[in-house]
């Protein structure tokens, strides 16, 4: 297994506001993870943040740059290759949930199994959400679920398809304090146990329990922090306010 999990280089993306104008939001961001490594993505609104992640992970093609997400480049591939490539590689936890309303909580769970052929075991479903303090039922419909409910469905379905990529855009955002920590806590196991997990946050305390942290402004990683603390971070977040 290749030690190196994700390869980005040179990175720029730009988006079309009008005829007249167009944003940088990556300009030629450059980064490497290992497998078994956790980093946080940190910054001001705008910063690109969210950008970067959907760069990383197959779901936006850059205008310019490389890419390679367990040694092979995500964009070269055809449309059914990239799908099972994305079934088979890695996971997104989208800060819009990106649940299916039609089904219900458990199929909502199982369906990347399902789609990798993979077994469902629903004692390890209820057994997982238990630990997640799910509340609902299993068999509600994820839209009369509240936002912090929904946020612990796609988590679920991230963890149990076992990826060995896992991106995560802001996944404790709609949370209390203590089922924050209890998702970072899961996360910080998978990345304990040989996974690469990419997460986007504001969440500074959990940041600080992360092996790297990226803070970017105006399109640039204009820090990295190794071992960050909750000292180190508020610090770059000040400094990178200031212009």
């Amino acid at each position: 297994m290749l030690s190196q999990a994700i390869s980005a280089h040179n990175i720029i993306k730009k988006f079309q506001l009008s005829n007249q104008e167009t944003v940088t939001v990556l300009n030629g961001i450059s980064v490497t993870a290992d497998y078994g490594e956790f980093i946080s993505i940190l910054g001001i609104s705008g910063s690109g943040k969210s950008t970067l992640l959907k760069c990383l992970s197959s779901l936006m093609v850059p205008d310019s740059g490389a890419v390679s997400v367990n040694g092979l480049d995500p964009y070269a591939l055809k449309d059914s290759q990239l799908a099972k490539f994305r079934r088979q590689n890695i996971s997104v936890i989208f800060q819009s949930y990106n649940l299916v309303p039609a089904l219900p909580v458990l199929e909502n769970i199982a369906l990347p199994l399902r789609l990798s052929h993979k077994k469902v075991d629903k004692e390890d479903i209820r057994k997982l959400m238990k630990q997640l303090r799910f509340e609902a039922s299993l068999n509600a419909f994820v839209s009369t679920l509240s936002g912090g409910e929904q946020q612990k469905v796609a988590i679920a379905r991230t963890i149990l398809s076992d990826s060995q990529v896992i991106f995560a855009d802001e996944p404790t955002g709609a949370l209390d304090s203590l089922s924050r920590q209890v998702i970072f806590d899961l996360l910080r196991s998978m990345a304990n146990n040989g996974k690469c997990v990419f997460m986007v946050t504001h969440d500074i305390e959990l940041a600080s329990q992360t092996d790297r942290s990226l803070i970017l402004k105006d399109g640039v990683i204009y820090q990295e922090l190794l071992r960050p603390t909750a000292q180190s971070l508020y610090q770059a977040l000040e400094a990178e306010t200031i212009k």
